[in-house]
């Protein structure tokens, strides 16, 4: 049948936010789609899928599925494809969905669209856009097989939200493991654990950059105390050792959609706007009124950050 396949993302036995930026792109590409849930206590979090719409989910909860290798992954999600006659499957484009997506258009000889932020459908033609250069330019390409694999960016497709219903769950058998899978031992994940919610995830994002130095910690975590955010940082900050590099932000870092965002002494340079331009709004800080960040804020101080910020912590602990 034509139609979409949406891969989910599992973190901890629950279906990451992420996922529903893929199933955004399935309701605008139209028709029927169905949600697949790949791993060990999938079932589980299949829970979470039913109410959005598709026309089943189908879970394939399965032990030896418990740590994510594409080797393993790619062929229970191609069996799927193939079983279903979808004529697209969609994942995010996160570090899973980076990675399974190439390993599957391989085994289904089917053209890539890769972290692609719109879709255009025109009869029975689809296009595809996707940033290029940093996102100073923007290309469209059209896929020429019978199957497309896409990956969408999270932060330009709006995450769908439930609307009522109870799709049916089915159980989908792991397809057999190819001799790719032999030759991929997972050895452990290093997660970095934390009470604060996850950067990619967050509803707000507090970043700093270089200007704030040794101080990074003692300037930015009070204020995300204060708001209940996610920190963040640029590459400059990262590579100066002010912070952990899971927290960099922009091209070669991660890319965040919160719906509040605050850079704290990054100038905005091209690469990290590239990772942050899609939030909702964007508050800048910094002492050059000059800096490139204040052309695409929606609020911008032009002050001293280590006097603005201690004093914006206080009147928000006022206010709350």
């Amino acid at each position: 049948m034509a139609g979409t396949l949406v891969v989910a993302e599992l973190g901890e036995g629950k279906v990451k936010k992420s996922t529903h930026s893929a199933i955004t792109f399935a309701k605008q590409v139209g028709g029927p789609f169905a949600i697949l849930v790949v791993g060990a206590g999938a079932a589980g979090a299949a829970k979470e899928l039913t109410g959005f719409g598709a026309q089943k989910v189908l879970v394939t909860d399965d032990a030896s599925l418990a740590s994510y290798t594409a080797e393993r992954f790619a062929p229970t999600v191609a069996k799927a494809v193939k079983d279903g006659g979808w004529d697209t499957v969609v994942v995010t484009s996160t570090g899973f969905g980076k990675d399974l997506a190439p390993r599957l258009a391989a085994k289904l000889g089917a053209g890539y669209a890769p972290d692609i932020d719109r879709v255009k459908v025109d009869g029975g033609k689809r296009s595809y856009r996707r940033p290029q250069y940093s996102g100073n330019a923007l290309g469209w390409l059209e896929v020429a097989t019978p199957v497309h694999v896409v990956s969408v960016r999270q932060t330009e497709f709006t995450p769908a939200e439930p609307a009522g219903g109870a799709s049916p769950v089915e159980t989908f058998a792991k397809a057999p493991d190819d001799a790719a899978a032999a030759r991929v031992e997972f050895l452990k994940l290093e997660v970095g654990k934390s009470e604060r919610p996850d950067l990619g995830e967050a509803r707000v994002v507090v970043s700093g950059g270089r200007a704030l130095k040794e101080q990074f910690k003692q300037v930015l975590e009070p204020l995300a105390d204060a708001l209940g955010a996610a920190i963040g940082a640029s590459r400059a900050a990262c590579d100066a050792g002010y912070c952990a590099a899971e927290l960099q932000v922009g091209q070669t870092g991660r890319t965040v959609a919160p719906q509040l965002y605050f850079a704290v002494g990054i100038s905005g340079a091209i690469q990290h706007i590239a990772g942050m331009k899609g939030s909702k709004y964007i508050v800048a800080i910094n002492k050059d009124a000059d800096a490139p960040i204040f052309q695409i804020a929606d609020y911008g101080l032009v002050a001293d950050l280590f006097v603005a910020v201690p004093e914006l912590v206080k009147e928000l602990k006022t206010a709350g």
